[in-house]
């Protein structure tokens, strides 16, 4: 005759699970084993845990897996959900069965060295790094358990490492531009073009859709509403037009009627493609990407003395400000300091540039 099983433990598909009240609650979960002597030791634990919270104050040992599941199920929303699913799924083999409070750098260490000996780039080892110190900090601030502690008493510093190898921003002086401008096929030299007095970004143009263009009629021009799904800070964006950028999307309208660039009738998936690369190799400006444009606007803006508050929202920088709601005068004032970058300082404007693609 055999011994008897611990209530509460149920055998279902292959593996014993919990199906029993602890502490006043409805407990189902998996224990993740078939043998029956370690699911009854699983279920004795968490009576124990269960305990020592109630009774002690005690937390009860939560791992890294458990943590990284409840981030994942609510951050759905998130528009880089996806790529933290991908870094996770790195981390889990390294440190998912980890407890949370022994969870620190040194921890940590074997899975960046694995990683460096992977040849991963510094910042691909950081934005992992990135994911686990924002889960530890929610765990200690914001998510509450049903004993009314937080899962962590305090979060560990996670140090990011030092990048001595990360790429400095290159802006454009107006020669350099030109020679790249002159080398690129015509649809991208209109985006460059619009990129570089817009601050746009290479996803922004790509999906600059004619349904988010806004019209401003007290000042006979109109202004785009970019949707925070496509913006990095996930804020909607105001993206103020100059008469450079202005004369490029006229340029473009009846071409497609819901996309503002394409090529060849259907919308461009990236900026930075092969005819890019091979456009800044003949110009001999070969370290020089699309995102360079948007730091070579900032560069020019600042020169012109341009006031740090309306580079900002130039750039489509977050601010605190409700940067899609401006009365006609601040729109004025925004336009004005768009165009202070539209002619090169020396009385030749980039219309110049402009007429030589819309005829080539």
């Amino acid at each position: 005759m055999g011994r008897k099983k611990i209530p509460g433990l149920i055998k279902r598909a292959g593996l014993w699970h919990i199906d029993k009240r602890i502490g006043g609650r409805r407990v189902c979960q998996s224990t993740g084993t078939d043998r029956l002597e370690e699911a009854e030791r699983f279920l004795a634990r968490l009576i124990e845990e269960t305990r020592q919270a109630q009774v002690y104050g005690v937390r009860p040992n939560r791992t890294f897996e458990t943590a990284a599941a409840k981030f994942v199920l609510e951050n759905q929303h998130k528009r880089s959900i996806s790529s933290d699913i991908g870094r996770l799924k790195l981390l889990l083999p390294w440190i998912g069965g980890t407890q949370l409070d022994r969870l620190h750098i040194g921890t940590l260490q074997p899975w960046i060295d694995h990683r460096r000996r992977e040849s991963a780039a510094v910042g691909t080892i950081n934005h992992g790094l990135k994911v686990v110190r924002r889960i530890l900090n929610l765990a200690a601030t914001e998510w509450i358990d049903e004993y009314g502690m937080t899962w962590l008493l305090a979060a560990p510093k996670i140090k990011l490492l030092a990048d001595t190898n990360k790429r400095q921003p290159y802006p454009l002086n107006w020669r350099e531009q030109d020679r790249l401008f002159k080398e690129l096929p015509r649809h991208l030299a209109q985006m460059a073009l619009f990129a570089v007095n817009t601050g746009c970004r290479d996803n922004e143009i790509c999906n600059l859709q004619w349904e988010w263009e806004l019209k401003v009629p007290e000042l006979d021009t109109s202004v785009f509403i970019v949707p925070g799904w496509y913006i990095k800070n996930g804020d909607d964006r105001l993206v103020v037009m100059n008469r450079i950028a202005l004369s490029v999307v006229n340029d473009q309208r009846g071409k497609n009627p819901t996309y503002v660039f394409t090529y060849r009738g259907k919308p461009i998936t990236r900026m930075l493609n092969t005819a890019w690369l091979r456009a800044r190799n003949r110009a001999g400006l070969s370290q020089v990407r699309v995102h360079d444009l948007k730091h070579t606007l900032g560069r020019r803006l600042r020169a012109a003395g341009v006031s740090f508050e309306d580079r900002q929202d130039l750039l489509g920088h977050r601010s605190g400000r409700i940067t899609t709601h401006y009365s006609a005068a601040e729109l004025s004032r925004l336009i004005e300091a768009a165009d202070s970058v539209s002619d090169r300082g020396q009385g030749k404007p980039e219309l110049v540039v402009l007429r030589r693609l819309s005829v080539s």
